[in-house]
């Protein structure tokens, strides 16, 4: 037992810190997983936003650049005359950081913002451009030099429903690539000191949480050393306080075992002990005695041998009694004739009855009953023993009534006598091992106090049940009712 209550607290112990782990790792993984989308889809939809803004306020400057520079442009795209919507260009980005560049048909710069490229006159090709020229509005993001990246927009320039020349403008994004950094980083400590609050705060409910555990490895530890009676506090209704119910509930039980061991120990050491003791007694005085006398040596041996078969009486009960404790299901059921069954006890019985002029009947009450699923050895000896009883502590010339009836789903058998009759506080325990109501006469009978112990036992095995009253004044009835289905193993048999 020990044994088994020490993996039990192993097993508890590789439970707490499982649950530990598993708790922490759940909370971070949950948390990490949702911090790094949340991060990612914030992220995203900033960047999203804050393109999709500049791109259409740099479309909205470049559609009102190419519907003003169409009416003063007309006709004429002549270099000199391009120099007529300048102004227009200049006024329209004016206070940003947009390069304007306007182009004719075959890609010439007509007019360019920064005067340092030198590029009016020049071809100037772009994707975008001839997206423009096509008649799209187009926009495009590029890596330009020194990792500059730009975005980039190209609306065409329409007069009398032609396209005559198109308006690109370009401007430089670090600005917002670095306020999406910015952010990314912030997005990214404020989760790294989220990640290490939760894991703190799961950490301490781990602990919270499987603390109690810790108690019951502790109470483990106690059972262990034979200490049954400590218990765990419970507190609440939830699944760790009814562990800690089931917890005291085996500590109870085990306590409540390992006081009817100690009992039965004592008792069967104190039933063995008497008649080893009387024989000694006997073996001294023969050994004592220099010349005994003959008769009183067979004398002595008769005493000897009287103690002898009580001893092997208690002997051969307690090893009954073994064996239904360590087989509790190890039932050899056959089909019964119960009526047959009663006979074979009454005509074991018949001599001992006719020996003190007791008459031992039994009535009948159907002619026939359905064969009964029963363990025969263990059925007989169960009624054996009450019907012995019945005969040993009535006085002579009494009466031992076997009543036997049936229904459809149980069987009574009832064995009343006109003994002494039993106290009603006494009723309860008689069934106990090594309990008698009278010690004197037990022993003048022969009894071992083991017997209902055993009857009991049997009655149980077979899901019957078994109690005692008294008849009137004197007298008592036992009472069995066994049921036509036993459940064997989870399964019913019938």
């Amino acid at each position: 037992m020990v044994t088994i209550i020490r993996r039990i607290k192993e097993k508890i112990k590789n439970i707490t810190n499982s649950m530990r782990f598993t708790m922490i790792a759940t909370y971070l993984a949950i948390i990490v997983t949702t911090l790094v989308l949340m991060s990612i889809y914030i992220i995203s939809l900033l960047s999203e936003n804050l393109y999709s803004t500049e791109t259409i306020n740099m479309f909205a400057k470049a559609n009102i650049i190419s519907e003003t520079i169409a009416d003063v442009w007309g006709s004429d795209t002549s270099a000199t005359s391009a120099q007529k919507f300048s102004d227009v260009v200049e006024r329209s980005l004016a206070g940003t950081n947009i390069r304007g560049v306007v182009t004719n048909k075959s890609y010439s710069v007509l007019y360019d913002t920064n005067e340092e490229s030198q590029l009016i006159g020049k071809v100037f090709m772009r994707d975008v451009l001839k997206r423009a020229l096509d008649g799209e509005q187009a926009d495009i993001i590029t890596t330009g030099e020194n990792n500059m990246r730009l975005i980039s927009v190209a609306v065409p320039v329409t007069f009398g429903g032609e396209i005559i020349g198109s308006v690109y403008l370009a401007e430089s994004i670090n600005t917002i690539d670095d306020t999406v950094r910015t952010t990314r980083n912030s997005l990214i400590v404020f989760s790294t000191l989220i990640v290490i609050l939760i894991g703190m705060l799961s950490l301490g409910m781990s602990y919270i949480i499987t603390s109690p555990i810790e108690e019951f490895i502790a109470v483990a530890k106690e059972i262990s050393k034979g200490n049954f009676s400590k218990h765990v506090e419970v507190k609440g209704h939830n699944e760790i306080a009814q562990m800690a119910q089931m917890l005291n509930y085996m500590c109870d039980e085990l306590e409540l075992l390992e006081e009817k061991r100690r009992k039965f120990v004592s008792d069967a050491s104190h039933e063995l002990k008497t008649p080893m003791a009387g024989i000694k007694l006997i073996c001294d005085s023969l050994v004592a005695a220099e010349n005994p006398d003959p008769a009183m040596v067979k004398e002595f041996l008769g005493d000897m041998s009287d103690e002898v078969d009580r001893l092997t009486r208690i002997v051969e009960r307690l090893l009954v009694l073994t064996k239904l404790d360590a087989g509790g299901n190890s039932l050899k059921l056959e089909e019964v004739d119960i009526k047959m069954l009663i006979s074979q006890v009454v005509k074991k019985l018949t001599p001992i009855a006719n020996a003190k002029d007791i008459v031992i009947y039994v009535d009948n009450h159907q002619t026939e009953f359905s064969p009964i699923l029963l363990d025969y050895d263990k059925m007989y000896e169960a009624i054996y023993n009450i019907a012995d009883n019945a005969i040993k502590y009535s006085p002579e010339g009494g009466f031992v009534h076997i009543d036997l009836t049936a229904d459809n789903d149980c069987l009574t058998i009832k064995i009343e006598d006109n003994g002494p009759g039993i106290p009603e506080g006494e009723r309860d325990r008689i069934f106990e091992r090594f309990y008698r109501l009278d010690d004197s006469r037990a022993r003048d009978t022969g009894g071992t106090g083991l017997g209902l112990a055993i009857t009991k036992e049997a009655v149980l095995m077979h899901n019957g049940t078994i109690d005692v009253a008294n008849v009137s004044d004197i007298g008592s009835v036992f009472t069995i009712r066994l049921p036509y289905k036993i459940t064997i193993g989870g399964q019913n048999e019938k």
